[in-house]
């Protein structure tokens, strides 16, 4: 089983992440792939710089490229036995079509209101964060665009085949997905 998760800033994705690592889930995330291509370069590895990093290489390479370089990773993956993934930081709907030509790829949006996303943002302090709630509706416009080689969240959440709510407690979404995986497993 192949989960990608995809959301806005501090939806928690990574939390929900974790939890699947959790569960034996193998973890990659496109961001990821980003740090790798920003080392190569010589650049940081700022939120800004990942952000231009990653739409310079989709108008370049075509908005699956991050994706194709997850694909290998699975492959290799796969290859080594493990059965279960889970990739994050999916921000493109490039890279949601190149991840569903694996067998049995499911996105998961992750669905937080945006003052409580905030709220989080703030309590973990990462370095390029806003600071003020005008900053993060500044960074989520920038991040959420229409530009086709840019991050298109709202149109990746719009594509997922289940959105799991995180407004509440870790915990609770943690339990919303797990029924929900235990519901598809009955299925098979």
């Amino acid at each position: 089983m192949i989960i990608g998760l995809t959301g806005k800033n501090a939806a928690g994705k990574g939390e929900l992440a974790a939890h699947m690592k959790s569960r034996g889930f193998a973890y990659f995330s496109l961001s990821d792939a980003l740090r790798e291509e920003a080392t190569k370069r010589g650049l940081d590895h700022s939120r800004g710089t990942l952000i231009s990093l990653g739409n310079e290489m989709r108008k370049k390479f075509g908005n699956g490229i991050l994706a194709k370089r997850i694909n290998e990773k699975i492959k290799k993956g796969e290859a080594e036995g493990k059965k279960d993934f889970v990739i994050d930081s999916i921000r493109n709907p490039g890279e949601i079509e190149e991840l569903r030509k694996n067998k049995g790829f499911l996105l998961v949006g992750v669905v937080t209101d945006e003052k409580i996303r905030f709220q989080r943002l703030l309590k973990r302090g990462r370095i390029g964060d806003a600071v003020t709630f005008e900053q993060f509706k500044q960074h989520e416009d920038r991040e959420n665009n229409n530009e086709a080689s840019g991050q298109q969240l709202d149109k990746c959440l719009g594509m997922a085949d289940k959105n799991i709510s995180s407004n509440g407690t870790i915990e609770e979404a943690n339990k919303e997905f797990d029924e929900w995986l235990k519901s598809l497993k009955n299925r098979l």
